[in-house]
């Protein structure tokens, strides 16, 4: 089990300090503003403005961590009214006395969502589980390079640690294996706005574009798998 320390963020959300590593699972600058900006404004919300009238759609997520992703998501799904079903990657799933002092079911939907918070950490590993009405969830303790499926995912939340402390899973190999399983259309996005990480992606054959990034960051990278014709 990874020693994790619980800490504050800019915006008042909780996060994590691995001192393994030395760095934070989300910005110092907001660990939910982040979240929200990255994966829900210019991942979830984009490709659902491109897929207007779809009643439901498949993420991959690539380090579930603290679960403020797939609570963000499962928001969203909530609110408006599609079906996701979310899969999510952890090698190293975090210990329930960590978890219970994360504020973000705190913070989400004014309180609301704090039940499907802990229920998020508590569904058991490499089971699909409904959660809520409008999301199901399926966690696998695994790292990307061990993780095999056949489907196809529309979205992808990329994030993993920075390319500093896990080069490895920002390698061009990496990126070919999360590109091989998106669908036609699907969207990648993620907070990191490396070169070699947009050359490595636009290589993949992916429309790749710069965007601004969340408070604290300059920039961020979002990628559409282009639609054959």
């Amino acid at each position: 089990m990874r020693e994790v320390k619980v800490i504050k963020t800019d915006d008042g959300s909780s996060s994590l300090f691995l001192p393994e590593l030395n760095e934070t699972y989300h910005s110092f600058h907001g660990a939910l503003g982040e979240s929200q900006h990255v994966f829900i404004r210019m991942g979830l919300d984009y490709w659902l403005a491109q897929n207007k009238g779809a009643a439901k759609l498949s993420v991959l997520e690539v380090g579930f961590g603290a679960g403020l992703n797939a609570l963000l998501a499962l928001e969203a799904a909530e609110k408006g009214g599609v079906h996701i079903s979310f899969t999510t990657l952890e090698p190293f799933p975090l210990d329930k006395s960590v978890t219970a002092q994360l504020n973000y079911g705190q913070l989400v939907a004014n309180g609301n969502r704090e039940e499907e918070f802990h229920a998020l950490h508590a569904a058991p590993w490499e089971e699909k589980q409904l959660i809520s009405p409008h999301f199901s969830l399926q966690k696998h303790q695994s790292k990307l390079e061990d993780f095999e499926t056949r489907e196809q995912f529309d979205l992808i939340f990329f994030d993993a640690f920075a390319p500093s402390k896990q080069a490895e899973l920002w390698e061009k190999d990496m990126l070919e294996k999360v590109a091989a399983h998106m669908a036609p259309g699907a969207v990648f996005t993620t907070y990191c706005a490396k070169g070699q990480l947009k050359r490595d992606l636009k290589a993949l054959g992916l429309h790749t574009e710069t965007l601004p990034g969340a408070p604290g960051k300059k920039e961020m990278v979002r990628a559409v798998k282009l639609k054959e014709e």
